[in-house]
């Protein structure tokens, strides 16, 4: 099938146009004459070449669950609906998704199993509870609660990773005004401190010394970033290798904290969402460790799931799991005892997304002067000790 665009003259005499999609030219041709159309011109559509193509954010799907719901509540039919959103939206890449979506509506596919088809845009809770929406007759309500939910799981992973990007972005620009330092400028220095024929102070020689040693292993200074860089994520791709990497971030010092915090708040979240939609217990808990963001976390909920199938409750294998706060378990458990799960979750995810903003905030103000110290001690010592000589020109001279 290849794309073609073509011109005509309607039977009222109009000029109409359009798009098409067929084997060939001379097919459309015919398609467009049994229409009526007079004076037609066909050809190919030309090949787009996009270097910066539009892509489908999580954002997007939010709006588009929110816009669907409220066509759904307002009577609009399901097909309907989505051609609805196709014409709304000015995202090639979404229209493209919500085209590929309502064929698949079309065929008769129930919507939830139309989604599991696209895992690269649609998560396995969505998938979960947009087919808990539509066997309970409640879709819309399910996708305002879903709604809900991502909107909160986008604002919690947006703080963590504004936490992130600032001491990063500081440390690699030092990293890389440092390097500058070191293999242009110091020499230069090095140059002219040679021909005074003094002894130069101890912090000069050892700036020129590691000066030197970056201009002869530049290659080293390159290469070494980018091979940790890709050494860690090749490990991340292992099994083993995650485990680990997930266990040590989870065990660092601030981070580590806020880490657990953010994976108990989206545990207790996820949980909650799920059962409120009436989906069973063991398959909440298979989604909840998909969505876990963290294999140790992940293991932790299947060891779970596992418990409850030998019949003992949730919250004692948590307990045991060491991940979990004393708190978190002992407050599943009354929700356990008193049939009051989904609220009691509720309100931990409530409790743990204020503490993740907390933390974040406090782990961001601890880092600063930190972070300030840093930069003064290594550029700031590497311009001293350039300086020092000079200072002493006149004694030297």
């Amino acid at each position: 099938m290849a794309e073609f665009i073509w011109q005509g003259k309607s039977r009222e005499g109009m000029d109409r146009s359009g798009e098409m999609e067929a084997p060939s030219k001379e097919i459309v041709m015919a398609a467009l004459r049994r229409q009526g159309m007079t004076t037609i011109k066909v050809k190919k559509k030309p090949i787009e070449i996009n270097l910066f193509p539009e892509k489908v954010s999580e954002k997007d799907i939010t709006i588009f669950f929110r816009q669907l719901s409220t066509m759904i509540n307002a009577g609009v039919p399901l097909v309907q609906a989505f051609e609805l959103a196709e014409k709304g939206s000015s995202n090639k890449a979404l229209v493209k998704l919500l085209k590929d979506l309502r064929n698949e509506l079309e065929g008769g596919v129930p919507l939830g199993e139309t989604l599991r088809k696209f895992p690269n845009d649609f998560d396995t809770l969505s998938c979960a509870l947009v087919q808990a929406g539509e066997q309970g007759g409640i879709l819309d309500s399910i996708l305002l609660r879903l709604c809900e939910y991502r909107e909160k799981a986008q604002a919690l992973k947006a703080k963590i990773k504004s936490a992130m990007v600032y001491p990063i972005a500081i440390v690699s620009v030092a990293f890389i005004v440092t390097a500058v330092l070191m293999i242009f400028v110091i020499p230069v220095f090095g140059s002219m401190f040679a021909d005074f024929g003094a002894e130069l102070p101890v912090p000069t020689q050892v700036a020129i010394t590691m000066s030197n040693a970056f201009v002869e292993y530049w290659y080293v200074v390159v290469f070494v970033p980018i091979a940790i860089i890709t050494g860690i994520k090749q490990t991340y791709k292992t099994k083993a290798g995650h485990y680990q990497l997930d266990q040590l971030l989870l065990k660092m010092p601030i981070l580590g904290d806020v880490l657990r915090k953010a994976s108990v708040a989206r545990f207790c979240r996820t949980f909650s969402t799920l059962t409120a939609a009436g989906v069973p217990v063991l398959e909440s808990l298979n989604t909840v460790a998909e969505t876990s963001g963290n294999v140790v976390v992940e293991e932790a909920i299947l060891n779970a799931k596992e418990s409850i199938t030998q019949g003992q409750t949730l919250s004692a294998p948590l307990t045991a799991s060491g991940i979990f706060p004393r708190m978190v378990t002992q407050m599943i458990n009354i929700g356990e005892e008193t049939g009051s799960m989904e609220e009691m979750l509720s309100k931990i995810a409530d409790f743990y997304e204020q503490e993740v903003d907390t933390a974040v905030d406090n782990m961001t103000a601890l880092m600063e002067p930190f972070i300030m110290a840093f930069l003064g001690i290594v550029i700031g010592g590497l311009v001293i000790a350039m300086y020092l000589p000079i200072f002493k020109m006149a004694s030297i001279v």
